[in-house]
């Protein structure tokens, strides 16, 4: 019929009360910020004459988890292997007769994360109603960031306050950091930080849809916070001069690093380990990633990838050998929290994951470092994807002292067993006490046990260069009660349609 005539008046997107439901209020209370797996109420009100349906359209993005479809009552037929299918369902206070239209909308569990359009379309005319923006979500045990324990959550996703440690093994400083991850503009600059990724730059269509999975999102987030490769946030010194920067040690919070760069559009300058962890515990506590930051006191820094850091002497007359291995007072890394199902089946490498920011070495091609499985560095399994065998010797390499004599040849002179990775640290749920966790990385040092696991990850067949990461297969959602539409407009930003004829 093409006289029906359909005229929004109104969208409430009920932002307050959805956002304090969804535990984003914190970050805006105007912006509908929700998480994954989790229904939200937006009502619509219109004027219209003749009849009005709302019924299938073509969607050529299915497949990746861009566009959703749903219809009132559900009539789609959806493509089989369609991911990410959003549920709408018909409020029981919708009334045809007063205008007003009532939904309830579930971003799948597996959704991509980012910013959502929902426009609304009769005939060839489409009106943007609103936008919406779609996070992790670790409330709901679907997600593959659930965690369990609401003290952590509070601790891992809200706490805008932090400590770092940092010193020596035997003399252990604390200092105060602000995460400050729900500061104005947060939502922006984190977003604009999973666009820099050069996979975006690429492909966009491809990493909008692999946001769905926090083990990519985590290692975009790894890669873009130093700048060697991409011009990401922060830029490193060790050595100064610092005079066209900041000190590493005047930083505070992450904040004013983020949104400087963001509005300036070049790397800040100066961070270092501490520095780079701080940033990206904030991006990933405002992405819904439980993150924590961690300390690894007499760290290791395997440069050649054998498990070991190797001193070289030479004998009288013999010219020395150099080598890139060194072992520092300390280094700061963040451990995100997720699922592992690209590992095992069984959840057996679910948990914490080590991620670091600090631009050391290059992992499929850019410094990022991660997720590696803290189970799996406890275990030595070094043949697991990311990083585990770099990770393994920040936390348990032994130091080597050779002797190069004149035909070249090497003698061992020493070796020292228990020098890596000490009073492993990390701030305590609840509290400002430091809570160590060395035991979750490695045996106790002089055991049988940590000699069997040495040995054991030394023989396993590991390569830093690990190949492509994977997006993460999603299931299929069951078939939602509405009909929508999720489509990819602009690099991240996704479009909701509903649409009726």
């Amino acid at each position: 019929n093409n006289s029906i005539s359909v005229t929004f008046n109104t969208v409430d997107l009920h932002s307050k009360t959805n956002n304090t439901e969804h535990h984003t209020s914190e970050i805006s209370e105007e912006q509908l910020i929700v998480r994954r797996g989790q229904e939200q109420i937006t009502a619509l009100t219109w004027r219209f004459s003749g009849w009005m349906d709302i019924e299938q359209c073509e969607l050529p993005s299915e497949n990746v988890g861009t566009k959703s479809c749903f219809g009132i009552p559900d009539s789609v037929k959806r493509s089989p292997s369609a991911k990410a299918v959003w549920k709408v369902e018909l409020h029981k206070n919708s009334s045809s007769l007063t205008g007003v239209l009532i939904l309830t909308i579930t971003p799948p569990a597996v959704s991509p994360i980012g910013e959502y359009e929902l426009s609304v379309k009769h005939r060839e005319e489409e009106t943007s109603l609103a936008t919406l923006v779609v996070l992790f979500n670790p409330w709901c045990p679907d997600d593959s960031v659930f965690l369990p324990d609401e003290k952590e959550r509070q601790e891992y996703v809200m706490n805008e306050q932090g400590t770092i440690y940092r010193g020596s093994h035997n003399y252990i400083s604390s200092m105060s950091w602000d995460f400050g991850q729900f500061e104005d503009g947060m939502v922006k600059i984190c977003l604009a930080i999973l666009d820099f990724n050069c996979k975006h730059f690429d492909d966009p269509a491809e990493d909008v849809s692999a946001r769905c999975d926090p083990i990519y999102v985590g290692r975009v987030v790894s890669a873009v916070v130093n700048s060697p490769d991409d011009h990401g946030v922060l830029e490193g010194c060790w050595g100064g001069p610092y005079d066209d920067g900041v000190l590493p040690s005047h930083w505070s919070g992450s904040h004013t690093i983020l949104y400087r760069w963001f509005t300036e559009c070049y790397p800040v300058k100066y961070g270092q380990c501490w520095v780079f962890a701080g940033v990206m515990c904030s991006v990933m506590r405002l992405l819904g990633i439980p993150c924590r930051v961690v300390t690894n006191f007499m760290s290791a820094h395997d440069s050649d990838m054998n498990l070991t850091i190797d001193v070289y002497h030479a004998d009288y007359g013999v010219e020395g050998r150099e080598t890139m291995d060194s072992v520092w007072n300390f280094h700061v890394w963040v451990e995100g929290w997720m699922r592992r199902p690209d590992l095992a089946d069984d959840g057996k490498y679910d948990g914490w994951q080590v991620l670091d920011p600090t631009p050391q070495e290059m992992s499929d091609g850019l410094y990022c470092c991660g997720p590696a499985p803290v189970k799996a560095i406890l275990n030595g399994d070094t043949h697991l994807k990311y990083d585990v065998p770099f990770v393994f010797a920040e936390v348990n390499a032994d130091c080597v002292d050779w002797l190069v004599k004149a035909d070249g040849s090497e003698v061992k002179m020493s070796s020292d067993t228990k020098r890596v990775g000490q009073n492993i640290s990390t701030k305590a749920v609840g509290s400002n006490e430091r809570l160590d966790i060395t035991h979750t990385y490695k045996h106790k040092e002089g055991t049988k046990k940590e000699r069997e696991v040495f040995k054991y990850a030394i023989t396993r067949d590991f390569d830093r260069g690990e190949g492509e990461m994977e997006n993460g297969e999603t299931e299929n959602v069951p078939p939602p009660e509405v009909f929508m539409q999720f489509e990819e407009v602009c690099q991240s930003l996704k479009s909701l349609r509903c649409v009726s004829y």
